[in-house]
């Protein structure tokens, strides 16, 4: 399962002496390799994480986008996700608000990257959830919160330059597959607007619920998978993070109560980073970029996989909005 090199830079960068076992927790999209967990013989690390990236010769991707555009771009992937945790990681890696793994090492070419991550199952966080209540949404809103505050108008150098894995610009191929309707014909238009908000900040990129670890009682809350970290509005990741775990009626019926926690969270900590910042101008804009947010991942969705259960009335109202806005006259 690992090769005598990988083993042996397991063993340097952990400084132990002896891999004890090796688990497979779960292979990558599309075969592109495997993330596994690895028992040590050390008085530091008990296990890691190693996230083994090996570029296959032919994608199976499940539903059929395997195109060598669609290779490239997970390629890349995994390249900014090295880049996230070697550059960006150790300032969140430090905190309790927005907890990440810590890089113990890693390595990376153009078809292979290992990545040796500290296992949060040592660190307590080892619960991951497929419903979550109110404040447990809460826990994951002032870890997105806080992450778009801390970097908030930041170089971002290594990452994407739009963040998030349904970017419309990587995403022709699915553009292409949707049928024609007033969102089709917007599509490109609402993009642009999005792109070209005011406040910048890094997005996590796929900020869905299966992508955060939780401690026992809810006492606290990490993050992985960074492939789609990036520049742009906040309000993408929140969007995708609403939509990974509320229903359609729900949305409906939680989204302004959310909605107002994760701005008094991410007022709070501008206040703390960025004081000279004008938080009631960042939010206004970002307030009308939340339709805007939706109806692009909405987009995604119609030409990637049409039917999907995301594809529903609240994202239509999403959709409504967003175009009308952008159908109003500049004032």
């Amino acid at each position: 399962m690992l090769s005598k090199n990988t083993q042996k830079f397991i063993l340097e960068k952990t400084n132990s002496s002896l891999i004890i076992s090796v688990e497979c927790i779960q292979k990558l999209w599309s075969d592109y390799g495997k993330i596994l967990r690895v028992h040590l013989d050390s008085k530091e690390y008990k296990s890691i994480i190693v996230k083994l990236v090996s570029i296959p010769e032919k994608a199976s991707h499940p539903r059929g986008w395997d195109s060598e555009r669609s290779n490239l771009r997970k390629i890349k992937s995994y390249q900014v996700e090295n880049c996230f945790y070697l550059s960006f990681g150790k300032q969140l890696a430090r905190n309790n608000f927005s907890y990440v793994p810590k890089l113990i090492g890693s390595k990376s070419n153009s078809q292979n990257t290992i990545l040796i991550l500290e296992d949060l199952n040592i660190s307590s966080f080892n619960e991951k959830k497929e419903c979550i209540n109110l404040s447990e949404a809460k826990l994951c809103l002032t870890w997105l919160a806080h992450l778009h505050a801390l970097f908030l108008e930041q170089n971002l150098n290594g990452l994407w330059e739009i963040g998030t894995y349904w970017h419309l610009d990587t995403r022709p191929d699915e553009f292409e597959a949707m049928p024609e309707s007033d969102l089709k014909t917007y599509a490109k238009s609402i993009d642009k607007k999005l792109n070209k908000c005011r406040y910048k900040t890094l997005l996590h990129g796929d900020a869905k619920l299966e992508n955060f670890c939780f401690k026992p009682d809810s006492a606290g809350v990490a993050a992985v998978d960074f492939q789609y970290a990036g520049l742009g509005c906040g309000m993408k990741d929140v969007i995708y993070f609403l939509g990974s775990f509320l229903t359609e009626s729900e949305l409906f019926k939680k989204e302004k109560k959310l909605l107002e926690f994760y701005f008094s969270e991410l007022q709070k900590f501008t206040k703390k980073y960025y004081p000279n910042i004008d938080f009631k101008d960042l939010k206004k804009e970002w307030i009308q970029m939340y339709p805007l947010a939706w109806a692009d991942f909405y987009r995604f969705l119609e030409g990637w996989r049409p039917g999907h259960w995301k594809l529903n009335d609240y994202g239509n109202q999403m959709v409504g909005k967003a175009i009308k806005d952008l159908r109003l006259p500049c004032k």
